[in-house]
């Protein structure tokens, strides 16, 4: 069975690794007001915001599966632009997929994703975020803000990249991060297109679903 991992070959260890990822995305709350922000002040904002809501809640801080995943699904995952995150790790691929392909490999992505980072948000203790100021003359397509995780150990670079969504308050969407240099979605196209190169598209989705259900599993 083939594994994905999140963050490879790092002196990061994997627990520190899940924990920053999760960090990462869960920055992705925001109101519908939240367009007429500052992109780093967005991330700011929401990031402390979101690591006060779980360092408050014990059933969240305990492992609470059921309530992780609900978070994670429910405020997360509507504000991060899935299918181009999905579509960036699937590569050439995805554009010779069928529509129903797509769709499968874009569900089976997003279970991947939303059980590794709800995981991963019961680690959260006494970290904090530090905003770095926005380099000027960015691109609202393709945006990035620098963040440094600061808590126990040395801190952790972890940057975002967003895109400013269509239409009046839509706000800002996620769809790629770096955590140490490493971006989520070249990480995971290297993974998918070894699997894809060895049995096509349909091979890449079973192996996810087949990890999906591995990771469903009690412990």
């Amino acid at each position: 069975m083939k594994t994905f991992s999140l963050i490879p070959q790092m002196t990061l260890s994997r627990r520190q690794a899940l924990l920053v990822t999760a960090m990462a995305l869960t920055a992705a709350q925001m109101p519908a007001w939240a367009s007429e922000e500052a992109p780093d002040a967005f991330i700011k904002r929401i990031t402390n915001d979101t690591l006060d809501l779980v360092k408050a809640d014990k059933s969240l801080r305990s492992g609470d599966m059921s309530k992780l995943i609900q978070l994670v699904d429910v405020k997360l995952m509507p504000h991060v632009n899935f299918r181009r995150m999905t579509a960036l790790a699937t590569g050439p691929a995805w554009r010779k997929a069928t529509p129903e392909q797509q769709k499968r490999l874009q569900d089976e992505f997003k279970i991947l994703l939303v059980r590794t980072y709800s995981g991963a948000l019961s680690q959260i203790s006494d970290q904090v975020v530090l905003v770095k100021p926005l380099r000027p003359g960015q691109d609202d397509k393709n945006l990035v803000v620098n963040t440094e995780v600061r808590g126990k150990g040395d801190p952790i670079q972890l940057d975002y990249r967003l895109e400013k969504t269509p239409g009046e308050g839509a706000g800002w969407m996620i769809f790629d991060l770096n955590v140490l240099g490493v971006w989520l979605v070249e990480n995971y196209r290297t993974q998918f297109t070894k699997e894809i190169n060895a049995g096509g598209i349909d091979a890449l989705i079973a192996s996810l679903a087949l990890r999906n259900k591995s990771n469903a599993k009690p412990a």
